[in-house]
Order: structure tokens, then C-alpha cells, then sequence
């Protein structure tokens, strides 16, 4: 299945998670803190990170970013926080979901499972819309031809604006079809990961159009 690294400095929730991600069939690496984990990630990709953000030496928010910065593996953070503004802080960060304790772990590995499966390559061909080209079946994007590193959500999300153009979608849609059901956040979550997305789409971001009251859509402008 998927390698799996776990940061959480607590023991018993470390072996607790550890445990649930095996039975899923993961195998699953552990780090005490910030630093570890980040010593660890220069040393083997992972296809996904569960990363708590109370650590010494290191905050997860601090580990999230720098994570980022390697590449585009999804992560879920855990927090003992439920406040909006941590969770936004995270999602500015680049954290694709979230998972405030005390959690079910059997959520936990539902969540990994549904990150992964919409992370996995398609044998779908290339999109391209004005100066943006995505290859499905690697999870890559290309921006007049250079490649633009994008998280796990902002190309979820870009995704379905270019399969889906002209269309109008509502926050509410948006984040039932990309963070599913039973995410735990609200609408201030795509529009921050939508900021993002345009931010690094440079000037092909006015391709996402927000209308007022209504939501967003792609359409490809002059």
C-alpha cells in the first residue's frame, strides 16, 4: 500500500495510529519530533504524512511547511487545537485535512485511505487550458511549461475547475467534492486554498473566477 511516516511525539498515540495504519496495510515510520521527521524526509519520500503540531523543538506548523517545500505528499495534521484560525494556519501551510483530538483512529485511516486513493496516478491524458497543462497520470503541472509544485489539494482542486470549465461551484460543493462528506472545517478552507493555488499560478490564476455570492469557476480569459 503506501509508506506512511507518523510525527507525534507522544508515545501511546504514536503506536495507537501506527497500529491502525498497519491493519490498513501501510507500512508506517515514526519521528518524536520536528527535526527527526525532517532528517527522515530528506532520506525517503513518503506517500503521505500524519503530523502533529505540539512537538519540542520543531511545531508541526514549522515541520508542515518545510515538508512542503520537498514535495507534494498529502498531509493530515492532528492538533489538540480546534480553533478556525489554527486550522487555516495549517491549510496556509499546505495541510490537505485536518484531525482535532481526540479522534477516532478508524477516521484517521479513512481519511488516509481517501487522500490516497485521490493521489494515485490516472491514465488519463493531459489538460491544458491557456497556459496551464495538467498530466493526470502524474499528478503534474506545467505553467507555459515549467513545472509548478502544487500540494495535494490545490491540484485536486485545480483538476476539477479544468474538467469542469465554466461551471459555477459554491464553497459548500467545492468542499464536498474535493474534502468529501465528513470533512471537519468550513468554507474559509477553499477559499484559502484557492488564494494559494492562484498564487502560484502567477497570472494564469485569474482563471479562477470568483463571483460574488456565489462561488467560483474556471474560464480561461485573455
Amino acid at each position: 500500500m503506501a509508506n506512511i511516516l507518523i510525527v507525534e511525539d507522544e508515545k501511546n498515540m504514536q503506536i495507537i495510529i501506527a497500529d491502525y495504519m498497519k491493519k490498513g496495510g501501510h507500512t508506517c515510520f515514526t519521528a518524536d519530533d520536528g527535526i527527526d521527521a525532517l532528517m527522515f524526509l530528506k532520506n525517503q519520500p513518503m506517500d503521505l504524512l500524519i503530523l502533529d503540531i505540539m512537538m519540542p523543538h520543531l511545531d508541526g506548523f514549522s515541520v508542515c511547511k518545510l515538508a512542503r517545500e520537498m514535495g507534494n505528499m498529502p498531509i493530515i495534521m492532528l492538533t489538540a487545537k480546534s480553533s478556525e484560525e489554527d486550522k487555516l494556519k495549517g491549510y496556509e501551510y499546505g495541510a490537505d485535512d485536518y484531525m482535532t483530538k481526540p479522534f477516532s483512529p478508524k477516521v484517521l485511516l479513512a481519511k488516509v485511505n481517501a487522500l490516497l486513493r485521490r493521489s494515485a496516478p490516472t491514465s488519463a491524458g493531459a489538460l491544458c487550458a491557456g497556459e496551464i497543462t495538467l498530466h493526470p497520470d502524474s499528478h503534474k503541472v506545467f505553467l507555459r511549461g515549467v513545472e509548478v509544485s502544487l500540494t495535494h489539494t490545490e491540484y485536486e482542486l485545480l483538476h476539477f475547475f479544468m474538467v469542469n470549465p465554466g461551471q459555477i461551484f459554491t464553497r459548500d460543493q467545492l468542499l464536498n467534492r474535493i474534502w468529501g462528506y465528513d470533512f471537519d472545517g468550513n468554507t474559509r478552507t477553499v477559499d484559502v486554498h484557492i488564494k494559494n493555488l492562484r498564487q502560484k499560478l502567477g497570472p494564469a490564476g485569474r482563471y479562477i473566477v470568483t463571483l460574488i455570492r456565489s462561488g467560483y469557476k474556471f474560464e480561461v480569459t485573455t
